[in-house]
């Protein structure tokens, strides 16, 4: 499918569910699937998909449905997972840590090169894919290997400046979970928030009303 100029950002938060059903569709061995059919396993509607393909060009054939191979290589190719970007993650506390270990980078297009902390106990380790570096050397680092993305994990306070000198030095994104919004659209870089707490509160909200739509993606 050709990328199309303008999507809204409600369709691209829906391609990775795509991705992670249809993977799983062709992982247990699935030929094909109709637009009806992906709906109902999803909580969508067949109208719903069929516009949000239609976005990036569309790849089903009328009578057949969607080549399920196909339609995984598209979304992949959409969501850029062959590329592999270059990635580092500053801050190896708890969450740090815990993306090391048990999160994988490479399933989402991305290659974990290296991760940085202040703290000399763990300078020098390993943890999952990335070994941890003292972060006086970050810029230098960042200057001579050109990673597209960083993770911040750093206590909030000190995100923002972080954040703006890492663009300085060329990274063109971040996936931020310091639990402080950063808005750099002005630097011209997409930032992705992460707030475990939100997640969590819309359960909440969604328990107390009994409502199974208000977890809907």
């Amino acid at each position: 499918m050709d990328k199309k100029q303008n999507v809204s950002r409600a369709v691209i938060r829906r391609i990775p569910r795509y991705y992670r059903y249809v993977s799983m569709l062709r992982a247990n061995g699935v030929p094909r699937i109709s637009s009806r059919a992906l709906a109902e396993s999803m909580g969508l509607t067949a109208s719903q998909i069929r516009q949000d393909f239609n976005c990036f060009g569309g790849f089903g054939q009328q009578g057949y449905g969607y080549n399920v191979e196909k339609l995984c290589e598209g979304l992949a190719d959409i969501l850029g997972i062959h590329r592999q970007r270059k990635a580092i993650l500053v801050g190896v506390g708890n969450i740090g840590k815990a993306l090391l270990k048990n999160f994988d980078f490479k399933a989402s297009g991305f290659d974990l090169i290296c991760a940085f902390d202040a703290d000399k106990t763990v300078v020098g380790m390993d943890f999952g894919p990335a070994n941890i570096r003292d972060v006086a050397e970050l810029y230098d680092y960042v200057d001579q290997h050109q990673p597209e993305v960083a993770v911040l994990t750093v206590p909030h306070g000190i995100a923002p400046a972080l954040a703006r000198d890492l663009v300085g030095h060329g990274i063109r994104g971040l996936w931020n979970f310091t639990g402080e919004d950063l808005h750099l659209e002005g630097l011209g870089i997409p930032v992705e928030n992460v707030h475990f707490s939100d997640s969590l509160m819309i359960l909440g909200y969604a328990v107390d009303a009994g409502d199974p739509s208000a977890t809907d993606e």
